[in-house]
């Protein structure tokens, strides 16, 4: 089942990745999509946060790659810079195999790489900071994941869109 969110700022766009962060399972795979300055990272950043990851959290739109550890370990893809035929040379295909859940930014650059069970957050900027996330899941561990974030977040209150 899809959702949407709407988010009036970055700290609640953060809170919102944070919901999600404590729900991520090794193995899961988020796929973000949306304009340059849309809010990607600063999902990523909420999703680090609530993954229990410590230190800055930026865009690794040079380094290509990040990792953080906390609960699990978090793999943060940009591909901002990348065509799909560079992607064996960064090793992608070996993060989507590792032992943490991957976040990649960017990612319908990668459509045809990515598991066919990737969960999709779309981020388009309605306003100065508002931010809409449509969230659809493709397979059932992506939906899956949808319920355990969508009671994450109405377990601490956030109040879902439509």
């Amino acid at each position: 089942m899809a959702a949407v969110w709407e988010s009036p700022s970055e700290e609640r766009t953060r809170e919102l990745g944070a919901a999600l962060g404590r729900v991520l399972q090794p193995g899961d795979v988020v796929g973000l999509v949306g304009e340059l300055g849309s809010g990607k990272t600063t999902l990523v950043q909420g999703i680090a946060r609530g993954g229990g990851a410590r230190g800055y959290v930026a865009s690794p739109t040079f380094t290509l790659v990040r990792e953080y550890e906390g609960r699990l370990r978090l793999y943060h893809v940009d591909l901002f810079r990348l065509q799909p035929e560079d992607l064996e040379g960064i090793g992608f295909d070996d993060l989507l195999e590792a032992d943490g859940a991957v976040l990649v930014e960017w990612a319908d650059r990668a459509a045809g790489h990515l598991p066919a069970d990737t969960l999709w957050v779309e981020v388009v900027g309605t306003g100065a900071e508002v931010r809409t996330f449509r969230v659809r899941p493709a397979g059932e561990r992506a939906r899956r994941l949808v319920d355990r974030w969508r009671a994450e977040v109405e377990a601490v209150g956030a109040r879902p869109g439509r």
